[in-house]
């Protein structure tokens, strides 16, 4: 019996996902699909293949893997978008955007006006989560990251009642946020010891550094899944989820979220 779930579980599709403002898109390995709830009151539902920016290179090459998955990711945005007229993505929320531009301008400032300390490094990393924060306010957008994780661990773990399933996820984005501040923060001391004024170039690639190595780090996590060492990765990103990115769905958010996951299913070839 053991054997015969473990073949299960093997066969299952990896997902991941994001939360929208009135729904959710799931990623599949070729396709994305997304549900959304339109304001008359019913679910659009749409989905299509995934760009591929160098095909076959997110499996062969760590620490490039990441990005170009990442980048990939951000593509679908706007086909989203395109796709789905009553869709509203996270950042589509004029307090997001102020947020967003008023960290950015903050932080160059910092940057231009002290030198570089890890006291500096940190708080930029601190104020830089400010829009992320302000975007889950909105409790729609939350309570959707909630039922993202519920659906996909249902799916994975083959649970029906998908609103007993926590709304923690250990594959959740938020197990990233604190190794890229600390890794970014840490590339960004190193760079300007190292060079007068460091270009905008310098600093982008020290920020994809960083973010490389954190995915790599998370990518670790995932396969020693239960190690003291991966445990102590997933922590701060628990309690992120836990405490603020997300919240309990109710039943039609919940009804959303299998939509979407009905319409990945039927998009994606069988495992």
């Amino acid at each position: 019996m053991a054997e015969d779930q473990a073949k299960a579980k093997s066969k299952k599709l990896r997902l991941g996902g994001m939360a929208l403002r009135n729904g959710l898109l799931v990623h599949g390995p070729t396709h994305w699909a997304a549900a959304v709830r339109r304001p008359d009151g019913s679910i659009e539902v749409a989905s299509e293949r995934k760009p591929e920016l160098v095909p076959g290179l997110v499996a062969k090459l760590p620490g490039l893997r990441g990005p170009v998955k990442l980048a990939e990711s951000m593509l679908v945005l706007p086909l989203v978008r395109a796709r789905m007229r009553s869709a509203r993505l996270p950042f589509e929320d004029p307090r997001v955007l102020v947020a967003s531009a008023s960290t950015f301008a903050i932080s160059g400032l910092m940057r231009r006006s002290r030198p570089a300390t890890a006291g500096r490094e940190g708080l930029i990393q601190a104020i830089g989560a400010i829009p992320a924060v302000v975007a889950l306010t909105d409790r729609d957008l939350a309570a959707y990251h909630g039922a993202e994780h519920k659906a996909i661990a249902a799916y994975e773990q083959g649970i029906d009642d998908v609103a007993s399933v926590p709304k923690e996820h250990d594959r959740c984005g938020s197990n990233l946020i604190v190794p890229m501040m600390v890794l970014s923060a840490a590339g960004t001391i190193l760079l300007e010891r190292l060079v007068d004024r460091p270009s905008s170039a310098a600093r982008a690639v020290v920020g994809l550094a960083g973010a490389s190595l954190a995915v790599e780090a998370f990518a670790w996590s995932d396969r020693h899944h239960g190690e003291p060492l991966a445990e102590a990765f997933h922590a701060p990103g628990r309690e992120i989820q836990r405490l603020l990115a997300t919240k309990e769905p109710s039943p039609e958010q919940l009804e959303v979220s299998l939509a979407a996951m009905a319409e990945i299913l039927r998009a994606e070839p069988a495992p």
